[in-house]
């Protein structure tokens, strides 16, 4: 699949007659909220796990230089925490070039902190665009994050808001935050 899914994002879903959907953050849209909503709650969606495994060719990196972003990648058993945005359907024209870069739309059910169910939005870079970088170690993760910058800033910038947000969140994520320690612990952040 191509990096970029704007119009496959766009072909997906029907939003006739929908006045307003849930849109479920776990990266850059839970710090940078660049975008009309109607409310804003904390949830979690189970069965995935957030990874630094997609490529940033856009934002965080150039085509020769790619920074590392998150997706999701499933893992049964494991729950990912993040703020879901309650969005006009509207708002997908734009979102939909922001997250053009090998993510698509999927369906997701969602908790609230209440204990309260929606079902939502979600964007997902799979493993089949090819933008995707997939499994490294960590260490190694980090030393290309580091290394990285693009269009919207140092890749490092794009790993410590996430983390503090996460943290923000009293979301645990190891994998997120074993890069930022690699991050912090080196002279080089970006």
């Amino acid at each position: 699949m191509a990096a970029n899914t704007i119009e496959h994002n766009r072909s997906r879903f029907n939003f006739e007659g929908v006045e307003a959907i849930w849109l479920f953050g776990y990266g850059s849209l839970i710090y940078k909220v660049d975008f009309p909503f109607l409310e804003k709650r904390p949830a979690t969606i189970h069965g995935w796990a957030r990874r630094f495994w997609q490529g940033s060719h856009d934002h965080r990196g150039t085509p020769e230089a790619p920074g590392r972003v998150v997706t999701l990648v499933e893992q049964p058993g494991v729950a990912c925490k993040g703020m879901a945005y309650r969005v006009s359907p509207n708002v997908f024209e734009y979102l939909d070039v922001r997250e053009k870069n090998g993510y698509l739309r999927f369906r997701t059910p969602m908790t609230f902190e209440d204990g309260s169910h929606a079902e939502g939005l979600v964007y997902i870079a799979t493993e089949d665009n090819e933008a995707f970088l997939g499994h490294a170690p960590e260490p190694d993760i980090a030393a290309q994050i580091a290394g990285s910058a693009g269009p919207s800033g140092p890749n490092s910038e794009y790993l410590l808001r996430l983390a503090d947000s996460l943290r923000q969140l009293d979301a645990d994520c190891p994998h997120t935050f074993a890069i930022e320690a690699c991050i912090r612990g080196s002279s080089v952040s970006g």
